[in-house]
């Protein structure tokens, strides 16, 4: 095989599929990337057997062939090239991949290429499709919150659910739930798939962010695709029944307040220069009429302030984790938010009228008499 693409294209294409790379294993051939040059295109490819990903680059086949070469090993060798025309071309005589770029030489051991385990052939189905935009917001705006261990993989993932034209995305950790909901603009069948939170960080890495850039996703038993470009990417879905979400969700409350998006989460941000990543120790709020008071105690020192809210129902004192509640309003483009809650025990939904978003957070258990002089 020899090949020659420019520096830039080879190095957008090995950055691609660098993403399904596994960082720890055994086979030494799931560290390589395959360039496949048999046809009329090159194409580069990766496996972890949970993630595969496939991307087409620009340049020209001198001849065909397939090689197999160590991925990370090639991707520092590209992005410390000149800016110029790169060579890659096999030799077999001594069994090594030459890559040449100016007055540059490289010769880098090769792999056996059916050693490779090849992405499986999957019949595409099921298909929706969205704005790249969309997806990346949605991603972004519920990946915080699912669970980072795996004693229940179900929790691991998000939940992708189609019911009546309506694009659900859901993700739980025991302590939270985030709810995005997205109205599809043409009929798309009735599905719901769980999809791994490593696959939704890797995909929201490569989607543009752009609105009229779009993407495909093909939706099967076992796998989910997704395609745009000249990219191609095919992950496992999770097996097993997620929780029933519904069930979980409430309309009742008995105090309500509005509240200012932007002073809320800059008086959070001050609070949390007082703890530290592990530290266990709640933001309380006291709500009272027109009038929230925050307050947080630790080792490191105390805090106090107060914002004006919109209130309607009963005053209240209840605690948070204030990250959690970070989570929610950096995920928030409304300039205000609404905050819906029973008492001290029970969740607090956040959720805008169009319920687009909704938001459940579980309090802390706190001594209320320890704060009766906020």
């Amino acid at each position: 095989m020899e090949i020659v693409c420019s520096r830039n294209d080879l190095l957008k294409s090995i950055s691609i599929v660098m993403k399904a790379v596994p960082i720890r294993t055994t086979m030494k051939i799931m560290e390589c990337v395959l360039i496949d040059a048999s046809s009329d295109s090159i194409h580069f490819m990766t496996n972890d057997m949970e993630l595969g990903i496939e991307t087409t680059a620009e340049g020209n086949i001198i001849q065909k062939g397939i090689i197999a070469i160590d991925a990370k090993i090639f991707s520092d060798i590209v992005r410390k090239l000149p800016d110029n025309d790169v060579v890659i071309r096999n030799d077999e005589s001594s069994n090594n991949i030459i890559i040449t770029c100016e007055k540059a030489n490289f010769r880098i051991p090769s792999m056996n290429e059916e050693d490779f385990i090849r992405i499986p052939a999957i019949e595409y189905s099921r298909k929706l499709s969205l704005s790249q935009f969309t997806l990346k917001e949605m991603i972004r705006q519920t990946i915080f919150s699912i669970a980072t261990n795996e004693n229940n993989p179900v929790m691991t993932g998000e939940l992708f659910e189609i019911k009546n034209s309506v694009l659900r995305i859901v993700s739980l950790d025991g302590h939270r739930i985030s709810i995005r909901n997205h109205h599809l603009d043409e009929y798309t069948e009735n599905t719901k798939v769980i999809i791994p939170g490593k696959t939704l960080n890797e995909i929201s890495k490569l989607l543009s962010g752009e609105a009229e850039d779009h993407i495909d996703l093909y939706l099967t038993d076992q796998h989910i695709i997704f395609q745009m470009e000249n990219t191609t990417v095919v992950s496992r879905l999770i097996t097993g029944e997620y929780f029933k979400i519904d069930n979980m969700l409430s309309s009742d409350y008995e105090t309500k307040i509005i509240i200012n998006k932007k002073e809320f989460t800059e008086c959070i941000d001050r609070a949390t220069l007082l703890i530290r990543e592990n530290d266990k120790k709640p933001l309380v709020l006291k709500i009272t009429d027109n009038e929230m008071f925050l307050f947080i105690d630790s080792p490191f020192g105390s805090m106090s302030e107060s914002i004006s809210v919109d209130k309607e129902g009963k005053d209240l004192l209840i605690g948070f984790n204030p990250r959690f509640l970070l989570d929610v309003l950096r995920s928030i483009t409304d300039e205000t938010i609404t905050m819906y809650l029973i008492n001290s025990k029970a969740p607090c939904f956040i959720r805008n009228e169009n319920d687009d978003f909704v938001y459940l957070i579980l309090p802390i258990n706190i001594n209320p008499g320890t704060y009766n002089s906020l």
